[in-house]
This record gives C-alpha cells, structure tokens and sequence, in this order.
C-alpha cells in the first residue's frame, strides 16, 4: 500500500499569473479538499475583480456607478473599503481610481473584452493618480473619497463619468488570503499561497522566500523565513511594457501623474496580503515617507533606491535576509 503524501502542491493559472498552493501535515483527502476550496475563493476574486472581464463587479461599476448606485459582492465591496482606507491614511499615495492613467499610458485597454474572461491581471495594473474634485451630485450618506462613495447594502457610487478603478494593486492579496482562509476553514495548520510574488504562509513552518533584484530578474537580492505572514513585491523594470515611455516603471506617482522613478522595487511584510500588495505601490511612491503608514499596519518593507541604495524600514531585521 502507497504512504500518504506528507504534502501536495498545485498550481494553476489565474489572476494574470501561475497561483501556487501548498498544504502539509493532514490526510491527503483533507489536504485535496482544502486546496480545491484554497483555488476557488481565488477563481471567484478573479471573476469579481478583473478588469477585463467584462461581466466583473470592476467594469460594471465602470460603466453605470456614475449614473447610480451599483451593488457589488461583499468582497469587492471589502476591498473598496480597505482600498479607501488606505488612501486616507496614506494622503492619497494609493489610490484605486487608477485605470484612465493606465490607459491613457497603454497599461489597460480601453474597454474590457467580452471575449477575454480568461485574461487577468498584469503587473502594470497597479498604481494611483492625483484625486480628482468631489462632484456637486455625490451622495452625502455612506463611506469613501472624493470620487467613490460606498453606501449600505453594498452599493457604490462614483463622482462622475471620467472615474474608473482597477483593483489589481490589491486584489490579488486579497485573493491570497481568501484561499489562506479557506485552507485554514478546512482544518488546514500549514500552507502556503503564492500569487505570481505575492504570497502568505499558513502556521509556523518557516518557508524561504527570495527577493528578485527589481535591477535583473534573475538576480536575487535576499532570502527571507517567512510563517504566519505574506508579503508581496512590486517593481518597475521587471517585464515592462513595451513603450519606452513607460518602461521605468507601472506605479504611477501622484505628485507628477507619471510612473515612479525614486524606487525600483519594494518588498512589504505584513500580517495580511491585501495589506501588503497595497503598501507596496506606497512604498515605490512614498520611499522614507512611508514608514508610518508601514509602523500603522504593523508592516515592515525592503525597497531599492534609483541609485541603487537598498533600504529597510525598522521590523525587517527581525525577517533572517542577506542584501
């Protein structure tokens, strides 16, 4: 009679990327089950989230929430708040109503395809733009910012017809840590979730993570342990779009509307994924500035300087790493 698996790792494509699960240390039928359930919470944020699927919560909100109030998924109504939250508490350094600058630089398309359900989430589809004036007709009830308003019962609004948000800066850590939820609702105690680099580990196993050097892909600049924690990534020179214009990087800054140029890349460790990929597009705009908003979300990050300084934010000493 075979042994049992001691652990089994699957890998599917979505969100733009390859996802990785791993689970350990449970009866293989246990760990089956925890994995299939770890990679539909994934598939359904994709689904909720992409915005170039032309049915998502995304591009229905692009289309009509200017002209009304639309409901949304809990989910996606969770990440608009998260995402609101940050943009507060950042001064407007993240900021989701992002994809007229992404395609006014031929990051996004114009539209979403009917016809690209399957195509995800790129790295370029991150960043933020400069708030815009809160319009006259804005509805004064609920929660947000200037140009989104969140109201009961799920339902969002935008400010006017020239708002659009992509939510690719942070939904896939969302989505890692809805399929590291669902794994530990199945009994799971140690797991990991990769998302294309952004990643959280279940329990208390230490696992080696390498950092790319945002200067060479195929460089590493250092090795982190990471349990009970995720951590994400964000750089401007890995796989750049073909436009040299925008080859320097796909975080917009916000003080200039042009993509960031101060920092090359940022490596956040969080509690939370969701967390962490957003903190990142903090990080490369923000530098130094952003260690309070990183000591707030008790997060800790590891960026590259333009001039090839690297930099690390009080909290990764306590990450083993070698830069």
């Amino acid at each position: 009679m075979a042994a049992a698996p001691a652990s089994i790792r699957r890998a599917r494509p979505l969100l733009g990327t390859f996802v990785e699960i791993a689970v350990a240390r449970a009866p293989a039928p246990a760990m089956e089950a925890a994995v299939e359930a770890a990679f539909a919470a994934v598939a359904k944020v994709h689904r909720l989230m992409s915005f170039h699927d032309a049915d998502s919560d995304v591009s229905r909100l692009n289309r009509a929430a200017a002209a009304g109030p639309v409901r949304v998924n809990a989910w996606t109504y969770r990440v608009l708040q998260i995402a609101l939250d940050l943009h507060r508490r950042s001064a407007g350094a993240f900021d989701v109503t992002v994809a007229t600058a992404l395609q006014r630089l031929g990051l996004l398309p114009d539209s979403p395809s009917p016809f690209s359900r399957s195509v995800g989430w790129g790295s370029a589809s991150t960043g933020v733009v400069p708030r815009k004036e809160p319009h006259p007709t804005l509805p004064e009830d609920g929660e947000g910012q200037d140009s989104i308003r969140l109201l009961p019962d799920n339902c969002v609004r935008f400010s006017g017809r020239d708002v659009r948000i992509d939510l690719g800066g942070i939904a896939k850590g969302f989505a890692v840590d809805r399929a590291i939820e669902a794994l530990r609702r199945h009994g799971m105690t140690e797991g990991l979730v990769n998302a294309g680099g952004d990643l959280a580990a279940l329990g208390r196993a230490d696992h080696a993570v390498d950092i790319r050097d945002p200067r060479c892909a195929d460089r590493m600049i250092g090795r982190v342990m990471l349990n009970d924690a995720a951590l994400a990534s964000s750089a401007g020179r890995i796989d750049p779009p073909p436009d040299a214009y925008v080859s320097a990087s796909a975080v917009i800054n916000p003080a200039t509307g042009m993509p960031a140029r101060d920092v090359l890349g940022a490596t956040v460790r969080a509690s939370r994924c969701v967390v962490a990929d957003a903190l990142t597009k903090v990080v490369m705009n923000a530098g130094e500035d952003a260690r309070a908003i990183l000591e707030h979300y008790g997060a800790s990050a590891l960026f590259i300087r333009a001039n090839g300084e690297a930099l690390a934010t009080a909290g990764w000493s306590n990450i083993r790493h070698a830069a």
